[in-house]
């Protein structure tokens, strides 16, 4: 009556491993006892469950639920899905205080995980640790759960219709977009979705397979966009838009096929936002350009920076009461009309009403941002036993130079040439570089910097 996780799988803001090496059914089954006791003494009963596309969902949903049962915890099945899809079951069935998505996000195909809910918030950090204390404990309620299956997918994908209120159909008659599902959970959901929509629409892989046969489903890697890109090009689309293996994520290309990172989508978020919310404040994660952060300003609202993680920036805007918030990675979070979680579905309708209001095409939008001199997300594989221990020396050092600094998550540098940012990976064994310069000289020293920081702890760019 206990269960011991492997050490790597409890991460910061979900549950994540490599499927028949550090994660499987009986670590699925055990989530289940431990959270199923959490929502109890909280006063809970219900939760929704939902899975993506991965071979592994399937096995992992029967353990899970089998765990949530046995510790009384009646379970809403909503199938296959989006990981927004399961979010939504959550905030909107009144009869539910939980959720489970059972996915590996933008990870490799043999991996897996888990991401929470509860009472509406995000359940991450110290209530994912002691998910695993309770079950080396055997710290787990006993009972005898039901179970129902519930569809939700039509409803889900007319709530994200709701996210063009207000604008002339006849004003979008002429939008030409091009969809990128990836093989991931999303295709079902974009189907319909696009099938509802005004314009012309090209979907690309909406068949979900969870070997990714077309390529991986990661859109803030450039060789990933690259089926889209030459989709827009042949079509002469407007735009393009491309989704993760959960579809909480999104990433585009405008009609030159020039990538639009997450930071960059959140200025276009940001300027329309802020024309009927003056003030308001919006979160980006420590990746994000200078430049958004000025943008936000600009245009009468109050930029702030926060950690990297899709739970830690949400519980930043219930914090805070920001309407708006957005990770380079391509998580964004509205909150001012949508419920404050991170949906690439909603954000692509999101940016359609965006351009509409605003004006402009998604392609001038993304001209009209100044031209930085920076590098995209630099990944870099670092043991896991490792790559904290990397950040803390690299920030020892810094401090102790004087060093103008960020420390929230990782260390970001601030010089005369820009910013620079190292950070540890919450999710793989990865750290991440980025840097951002006014020239191209000064990205190159910054980038020399991180390399001699890196080298100083006997690590390097790409090893």
């Amino acid at each position: 009556m206990s269960h011991r996780f492997h050490p790597s799988v409890l991460r910061e803001y979900d549950i994540r491993g490599i499927v028949g090496e550090t994660l499987g059914p009986d670590d699925a089954h055990a989530i289940g006892r431990s959270f199923a006791a959490v929502l109890r003494r909280a006063g809970g009963r219900k939760v929704a469950v939902g899975y993506d596309g991965r071979v592994s969902s399937p096995l992992l949903e029967a353990a899970l639920i089998a765990g949530l049962n046995a510790s009384g915890v009646d379970v809403v099945r909503i199938g296959m899905g989006p990981t927004p899809m399961l979010y939504y079951a959550e905030a909107t069935a009144a009869d539910v205080q939980g959720g489970i998505q059972i996915t590996g996000s933008h990870n490799p195909a043999d991996h897996n995980g888990f991401k929470l809910v509860l009472m509406g918030r995000p359940f991450f950090g110290p209530q994912i640790a002691a998910l695993g204390a309770m079950a080396a404990a055997g710290d787990w309620e006993q009972g005898s759960g039901s179970n129902e299956r519930r569809e939700v997918l039509e409803a889900y994908v007319d709530r994200i219709l709701a996210g063009l209120h207000g604008i002339a159909p006849e004003a979008l008659a002429g939008l030409r977009i091009g969809w990128d599902a990836g093989n991931g959970a999303a295709g079902p959901a974009l189907e319909r979705l696009a099938a509802r929509l005004p314009g012309e629409h090209h979907l690309l892989f909406t068949q979900v397979d969870g070997t990714f046969p077309n390529h991986h489903p990661d859109p803030t890697e450039e060789k990933n966009l690259a089926d889209l890109k030459a989709l827009v090009a042949r079509e002469h689309l407007d735009f393009g838009v491309a989704f993760d293996g959960d579809a909480d994520r999104i990433g585009a290309v405008d009609g030159l096929g020039r990538v639009i990172w997450g930071d960059q989508l959140l200025m276009i978020y940001a300027e329309d936002l802020l024309r009927r919310l003056s003030g308001a404040t919006v979160i980006a994660d420590v990746k994000a350009s200078g430049a958004l952060f000025d943008s936000i300003a600009r245009h009468g609202g109050t930029p702030l920076m926060w950690k990297t993680g899709h739970s830690l920036i949400k519980a930043r805007m219930k914090e805070t009461g920001a309407p708006l918030a957005g990770e380079m990675s391509g998580h964004i979070f509205f909150a001012d009309d949508y419920y404050g979680f991170d949906d690439g579905l909603y954000a692509a309708v999101r940016l359609i009403a965006a351009a509409a209001r605003l004006g402009r095409s998604v392609t001038e939008l993304r001209a009209a941002m100044p031209e930085m001199f920076n590098t995209p997300e630099l990944r870099f594989q670092v043991d896991e036993a490792r790559k904290f221990a990397a950040i803390d020396e690299v920030k020892q050092r810094l401090m102790a130079s004087g060093a103008r600094i960020i420390d929230i998550d990782g260390v970001r540098v601030t010089t005369a040439d820009g910013w620079w940012l190292l950070r540890a990976s919450n999710t793989q064994d990865l750290l991440t570089a980025r840097a951002e310069s006014d020239t191209a000289a000064g990205l190159e020293r910054l980038l020399a910097e991180i390399d001699r920081q890196l080298a100083l702890s006997r690590l390097q760019r790409g090893s």
